[in-house]
């Protein structure tokens, strides 16, 4: 439906032109605020508000008169989490604290500045990875007692299990950011099992006798609080990391992501990276999308999980169908987290003028998902007619090859 037609909108200024196209108010010299109000139903919104964050989800202020019921939030942005800082960069993260129906997945942002360390630490939890900027180096021991050392870019993945052992380190010139993922909506970055923390948790003489060195080697440990993030030389070339007179690792816990080749569409594209392409990756698959404007992510459901989504670039909006009537539309822009519940219904649409580009990540080994387009066009048609009452312009446009994304 033309956004015109579905919104009204109120601006507050002198001067200026507001254009709206594909769902997105764009103003010039004046606050543009969404209202409630589709000039039948509603009403305008005198306040007060927050004209910025109106502005920002229209679906929200005045949603399709398709959403119904009561379905919980299923967007939040890293803008509104809390940001933990150290001498070698920052972190924040989005877990069921921040977005409660996030129960299989939990989130962090970070960034390390050149040479900053998150320092040498294991997890409960599975992590998984996909590089946004710069260059970092990443560490880890298997559980075989073999290392692993590789330096990742933009696009790259990296994976380590559940009680591995790992470090990450920002590169030069200007460090790294990067998205983490945890298989469990309660992961707590301070629940991390921290290298510093243990050393001042344990009396000098077990460590004096454990390492066979003098007590007094542990007289100047560094505080747990100075180490989660901090402040270092940058390394040096890959190959001077390289562990003498040990074993490397014949797992591959990094990935290429951007080498793997498409899925290509008169949309957009779709990388599918799960544990078929990449081993190391047992609980967390994913899928990188392109939809180009005006395109969308077709109607489709995920018959094995929930979908946790991160938004790398660009504006688009999800509608969500959750069944007994009940349906809600959320708007997404670069730094956003959503979440679709278990086998509910979901398209999501580009309203931006510019590629739309998001990652879709599931608790699962494996990457699934079931079309609307192909279930339907897989069925006896008689059948499909009888339950829709749709004629054969509907029936004839069927597609039984998937296509993921609609041009």
């Amino acid at each position: 439906m033309n956004p015109i037609t579905r919104r009204s909108f109120m601006a507050f200024a002198a001067g200026g032109t507001v254009a709206l196209a594909a769902g997105k108010v764009h103003a010039h010299d004046q606050t543009v605020v969404a209202q409630p109000w589709t000039g039948k139903m509603g009403g305008s919104d005198p306040g007060p508000n927050d004209p910025l964050r109106q502005g920002e989800n229209p679906d929200i202020v005045n949603p399709p008169s398709t959403d119904s019921g009561t379905l919980p939030n299923l967007r939040f942005s890293y803008s509104d989490s809390h940001v933990r800082k150290g001498s070698g960069g920052w972190t924040r993260q989005i877990t069921e604290r921040e977005l409660g129906v996030s129960k299989s997945i939990a989130g962090v942002n970070m960034r390390l500045n050149t040479g900053g360390i998150r320092e040498l630490h294991w997890h409960k939890e599975g992590e998984w990875a996909y590089m946004l900027y710069g260059k970092a180096r990443i560490t880890a021991l298997d559980v075989d007692g073999n290392w692993f050392v590789d330096d990742v870019g933009v696009g790259d993945l990296w994976y380590f299990p559940s009680g591995v052992p790992h470090s990450i380190q920002g590169l030069g010139p200007d460090g790294c950011e990067f998205l983490l993922a945890f298989d469990s909506g309660s992961f707590d970055e301070d629940s991390t099992f921290l290298l510093s923390d243990w050393f001042k948790h344990v009396p000098p003489d077990v460590l004096a006798k454990n390492f066979g060195v003098p007590a007094e080697t542990f007289s100047k440990l560094p505080s747990p609080a100075d180490e989660y993030i901090f402040a270092a030389n940058a390394p040096g070339a890959l190959s001077d990391d390289a562990i003498a007179g040990a074993t490397r690792s014949s797992m591959a816990f990094s990935h290429r992501m951007m080498a793997q080749k498409p899925i290509t569409l008169k949309g957009g594209t779709v990388r599918i990276t799960d544990s078929s392409t990449f081993k190391a990756s047992k609980t967390i698959a994913a899928a990188l999308v392109e939809l180009q404007p005006g395109a969308m992510r077709e109607l489709h459901w995920h018959p094995n999980t929930d979908e946790w989504q991160y938004y790398l670039e660009g504006e688009g909006r999800m509608g969500v169908f959750a069944s007994s009537g009940q349906a809600r539309t959320f708007d997404f822009r670069a730094g956003d987290v959503g979440y679709v519940p278990f086998a509910m219904g979901h398209y999501v649409e580009n309203t931006g003028n510019k590629p739309l580009r998001f990652l879709e990540l599931f608790k699962s080994s494996y990457y699934a998902d079931i079309s609307l387009n192909q279930w339907l066009a897989s069925t006896p048609p008689e059948l499909v007619r009888q339950h829709l009452h749709l004629d054969d312009t509907f029936m004839n446009a069927l597609d039984k090859t998937k296509k993921p994304i609609v041009g």
